[in-house]
């Protein structure tokens, strides 16, 4: 017999507060507009449907609102301190030499004047040699269509911490929850 409820994570999500709720998407994605709109579609039954409303609140937001979703990433090569959300997405540069650490930095500065926002990559997965290769390409982009790859870079930065939410709920101060083999240890 299938079971037709939510996956744990997911059930406790629904059943959040609204403020709660708004905090633990404000976690994922910085855009108040996309946090809103995926507030707004609740419940959801799957997995697959917060994803899809995911994506479909990614596409629709304006160059204010990639702005300010953008807004909360750091650089790459820089996470946040006290941050392990970006610190784990990061992991590619943490072993990264001193002159590749440097050759980010330039290029992030590059980029930055450039296009006048951080370079955002999904990082998760990448190494640093990766992220570099794809900031110098991407250097070479005309600002239009580089806002569309920062979209598409966005959604896919949205569903991996969306998928967090899903498989480890939110925590009691309605942030992503760190995976219940983790709970009480520093983050990775």
């Amino acid at each position: 017999m299938t079971s037709t409820s939510p996956p744990p994570g997911l059930a406790r999500f629904n059943a959040l507060e609204e403020s709660a709720a708004l905090a633990a998407l404000h976690e994922a994605c910085a855009s108040t507009t996309w946090a809103k709109h995926l507030l707004a579609a609740r419940p959801y039954a799957t997995a697959d449907d917060l994803y899809a409303a995911s994506d479909a609140a990614t596409a629709d937001l304006t160059a204010a609102d990639l702005d300010e979703a953008m807004a909360g990433h750091p650089p790459i090569g820089r996470p946040r301190p006290g941050d392990p959300t970006s610190a784990r997405e990061q992991r590619g540069m943490a072993g990264a030499s001193e002159e590749l650490k440097a050759q980010m930095l330039e290029l992030n500065l590059a980029y930055q004047e450039r296009f006048g926002h951080v370079f955002l990559i999904c990082a998760t997965g990448r190494t640093g040699e990766q992220m570099r290769d794809a900031v110098r390409e991407r250097l070479a982009n005309a600002p239009e269509r580089e806002r569309e790859v920062v979209r598409v870079e966005l959604g896919k930065i949205n569903r991996i911490r969306l998928a967090r939410l899903v498989e480890n709920g939110v925590d009691e101060w309605g942030g992503l929850g760190p995976p219940p083999g983790e709970r009480g240890r520093p983050s990775d």
